[in-house]
């Protein structure tokens, strides 16, 4: 089967104007080419991908799947687009970088700052991603420098230390929990929780560690950011699970932090690659800055 992004464009517009000649407008073609390149489509596929209505046409079955795929196509030429943009412009290097929610929250805004700053010739792009996958991801050369906080049995990559860090529970002042110095896992989840959003890696990691007890989580809200997540509890909408580097409490502030005694609570981050030998001198320099971090934090008194 062949396809062209004019026909694909076609699909979307056509999908969002839900009119043929509307959609065809959008595209810059006449109704009747924009009528001729669908029936071609659809003969090509063997099947309509739109139904024809007395007020326009709406999507098949066929026609949800097509357009579901154009977008994902579009999306990634867009990528494409912003990942060559900056060679344009003078730069001269690009590093993809994988990392889980912890620290595309936390520390890495910070240390990418700077790291840029030094090298202005340049760009990064991160994804978020779970600790697994990024480190499946790293073992088969699909992206050369990860941050993790787990490793993962038989992938052969290397793990260097970037940042020392633990998951707490927080919790609204008055709350049953605010008192407690320390509590289990299992003793705090018939509370309703505040949650990242679904697909983020600690809201995986957590789900995953109340299914390990054979439990469900409460989940009342899910938010987009730790910061929402600090305020939803603060004004009482439940409880949360969050790095403590994520905290700031301000003087006044209605949270209370819980210790959670759990072993799986020390959440140190690490750099994860396949071969720091074989990285690309761009990759190497960003490795460099962020496991020159892991060692600082290794000496006494830091």
């Amino acid at each position: 089967m062949r396809y062209d992004l004019t026909d694909l464009r076609l699909v979307v517009a056509i999908a969002d104007e839900r009119n043929l000649t509307r959609g065809a407008a959008r595209v810059h073609l006449a109704p009747s080419s924009a009528s001729h390149r669908l029936r071609l489509l659809e003969d090509e596929l063997g099947t309509a991908l739109f139904a024809r209505r007395a007020r326009g046409v709406a999507l098949t079955r066929a026609g949800e799947a097509l357009l579901r795929h154009a977008r994902q196509v579009f999306a990634q030429i867009e990528q494409m687009h912003a990942d060559l943009a900056p060679f344009a412009t003078g730069i001269r290097g690009h590093v993809g970088l994988w990392a889980n929610t912890h620290a595309t929250h936390t520390f890495l805004p910070d240390d990418l700052a700077g790291f840029l700053q030094a090298h202005p010739q340049l760009s990064v792009t991160l994804e978020e991603h779970t600790s697994p996958d990024i480190v499946l991801a790293v073992a088969r050369g699909e992206v050369e420098v990860g941050v993790v906080a787990e490793a993962v049995a038989g992938a052969d990559v290397a793990m260097y230390p970037y940042r020392r860090d633990r998951l707490v529970l927080i919790a609204p002042a008055g709350h049953a929990l605010a008192g407690a110095g320390r509590a289990r896992f299992a003793e705090v989840l018939a509370h309703p929780f505040v949650m990242l959003h679904a697909g983020s890696a600690i809201h995986t990691f957590t789900m995953n560690a109340a299914a390990a007890l054979g439990r469900h989580l409460n989940v009342r809200i899910q938010v987009r950011s730790f910061e929402a997540v600090s305020r939803m509890v603060g004004a009482g909408v439940g409880i949360g699970l969050v790095p403590r580097s994520a905290l700031r409490e301000p003087p006044g502030s209605p949270l209370r932090t819980v210790e959670l005694d759990e072993e799986w609570a020390q959440r140190d981050l690490q750099v994860c690659v396949r071969d720091r030998q074989a990285l690309s001198g761009f990759a190497a320099a960003l490795v460099d800055t962020l496991t020159a971090q892991g060692a600082a934090e290794l000496i006494p008194g830091n």
